[in-house]
């Protein structure tokens, strides 16, 4: 009787393989990524830029009872480290994998060595690459404004990798659900503004009714901009932000594995 034996090295081989596969992958949607010059400035420089617009007022510079002691442009920060990952979670992840999808991109990815699984392992931590130089660059510029650095580092970073999680989970859900890219775009835009709303950026949370700042919280840009806030303070993120944006990275990426389409 003939027997397949996986050998150490044929395993090693097909390690290397798929590593090299998804290299050249993420390499080429890096590349497009670039190219794309709307994209790459709303998703890396705009954050830091509108940081610098509103901190060149010096009334959003100054603290204030009302505001905790705190600044408009400290309440603003972590909104901003935000942004990034909602435009790509949700702008940017629906319509991409729905435009691959319906040219049969996917379709024909499925007919070679690179599966089109391996396309979700290019284009993930390219998009968290993105999001992490964009946070990255307002946490740097912060200081110039009166925003000290985050005080709780370990927090912060607990807290920006579960909100990273969250909303590319829900982004990649949505990919999974739409049947066109203009639909993608459609979708990714009637969650995106909601989403804005409850982070904060036209109506600061601490300005807000209370009902509106508890309904938030339980929201995955509510949950993120509060945790983010905490650790910038000095505070360990309170374990119910981060528990929301872990069930939601769970939820939802467990709902896109289940329910996504390559043709």
């Amino acid at each position: 009787m003939n027997r397949t034996v996986n050998h150490p090295a044929q395993h090693t081989a097909h390690t290397a393989h798929t590593a090299h596969a998804v290299r050249r992958l993420a390499v080429a949607e890096a590349r497009l990524f670039l190219r794309d010059p709307l994209t790459a400035f709303f998703s890396l420089a705009f954050p830091v830029v509108l940081l610098l617009v509103l901190g060149s007022v010096p009334a959003l510079r100054k603290t204030s009872p009302d505001m905790h002691g705190m600044s408009t442009i400290q309440l603003y920060a972590p909104i901003l480290a935000v942004f990034t990952l909602l435009l790509l979670g949700l702008n940017g992840l629906p319509s991409l994998l729905a435009a691959y999808r319906e040219r049969g991109v996917l379709r024909r990815m499925s007919a070679s060595p690179v599966r089109p699984a391996l396309l979700f392992g290019a284009l993930l931590p390219l998009y968290l690459g993105v999001a992490v130089v964009s946070v990255l660059l307002v946490v740097a510029a912060g200081p110039l404004l009166g925003v000290a650095l985050p005080r709780q580092p370990l927090g912060f970073l607990l807290a920006f990798l579960l909100a990273a999680a969250a909303l590319l989970s829900i982004g990649l859900l949505l990919a999974a659900v739409v049947p066109s890219a203009k639909a993608g775009n459609a979708v990714g835009a009637l969650a995106f503004f909601p989403m804005m709303f409850f982070s904060g950026i036209w109506l600061p949370r601490e300005f807000a009714p209370a009902l509106l700042n508890r309904i938030g919280d339980f929201t995955p840009s509510g949950a993120a901009v509060q945790t983010l806030q905490d650790a910038w303070s000095g505070h360990f993120p309170h374990a119910v932000g981060l528990l929301t944006l872990a069930a939601y990275a769970v939820l939802a990426g467990a709902a896109a594995a289940r329910l996504f389409r390559w043709e």
